[in-house]
């Protein structure tokens, strides 16, 4: 039999000196009650209460036992209320992981936006461009700029196309030649994502069908800033996210190169673990960045 509706009932007869009433405020029968009561008597081998046909008083040890029991329901409803405030008001620590790009050109500067209107979170960002799985390492929240996906342990979110465009300068375009079709990139230095020692492809698809071209140039990265940064020296072609080159299209620095082929469409996702009750300070965390990044990424 459940302790804690034994001492409750204890308590309403005690505190309202008879079992009718506490039998109404509980919204159980009288024998009900009284069966609880008597549970606990013989749980703890003793004598709670004295009864009469027209009064119900504690024991000596039932007084004592009464007011311990008032304490004990008092911590926990205070400990109730205390959770229900921290699902109702975000505070403690949040963790985030999002790539290393969009991170420091995007969501750190969001983010701290949102700290603003939630003092009380204490947030830890980490970059990584590697996939995190939130669970395994302990995150909150992961953002990823990928290909949709679906895991049975998460939930992903999208939050907005990530789209990509293949940019170089002027410059470089009048000096080597502006390409017209995908198989003209194989005589162009392709800044690409990768490592050196494994084979790097783009897959392009436009209004002849899809093209998968070998690249290779004077760079490889695992970082977008990177290989913007050498496109904008004029080293050669990149195939990067708009998100990180939209000021250098918007300024002429850089422009699109074969505007009417597009590699693969990639998505913004909030990715976090299936959970019944999500805690308010992930949910307004998904709302926010919702409502920022949402079909906003260029």
């Amino acid at each position: 039999m459940d302790r804690f509706e034994q001492i409750r009932a204890f308590t309403q007869v005690v505190a309202f000196a008879g079992f009718a009433a506490a039998s109404r405020e509980m919204g159980l029968s009288r024998s009900a009650v009284n069966k609880l009561v008597i549970a606990l008597e013989n749980d703890l081998g003793v004598q709670l209460l004295h009864r009469s046909t027209r009064v119900v008083t504690p024991t000596e040890t039932g007084l004592a036992f009464y007011a311990q029991c008032l304490e004990i329901l008092a911590s926990l409803e205070e400990a109730e209320r205390s959770l229900t405030q921290l699902q109702e008001e975000p505070r403690g620590r949040l963790r985030v992981n999002a790539p290393m790009s969009f991170g420091t050109l995007h969501l750190a500067p969001a983010l701290a936006n949102f700290l603003i209107h939630y003092p009380d979170l204490q947030l830890q960002l980490t970059l990584s461009d590697r996939f995190i799985d939130p669970i395994e390492e302990g995150f909150d929240i992961t953002i990823r700029i990928a290909a949709p996906q679906t895991v049975a342990s998460l939930i992903v979110h999208p939050l907005a196309p990530a789209p990509r465009v293949l940019c170089a300068t002027s410059t470089y375009l009048s000096t080597h030649g502006s390409p017209t079709h995908p198989n003209d990139l194989h005589a162009h230095s392709c800044l690409h994502y990768g490592q050196l020692a494994v084979e790097n492809q783009w897959t392009l698809l436009g209004p002849d069908g899809t093209h998968t071209i070998s690249v290779a140039g004077a760079l490889c990265s695992n970082n977008g800033e990177v290989l913007r940064d050498a496109a904008v020296r004029g080293l050669g072609i990149a195939l990067l996210p708009r998100f990180i080159i939209e000021a250098e299209l918007q300024q002429g620095t850089l422009q699109v190169v074969l505007p009417d082929y597009h590699p693969p469409e990639l998505t913004l996702s909030v990715i976090y673990p299936v959970n019944r009750h999500l805690s308010t300070k992930v949910r307004l965390l998904v709302s926010f960045l919702q409502e920022r990044f949402g079909q906003n990424t260029g």
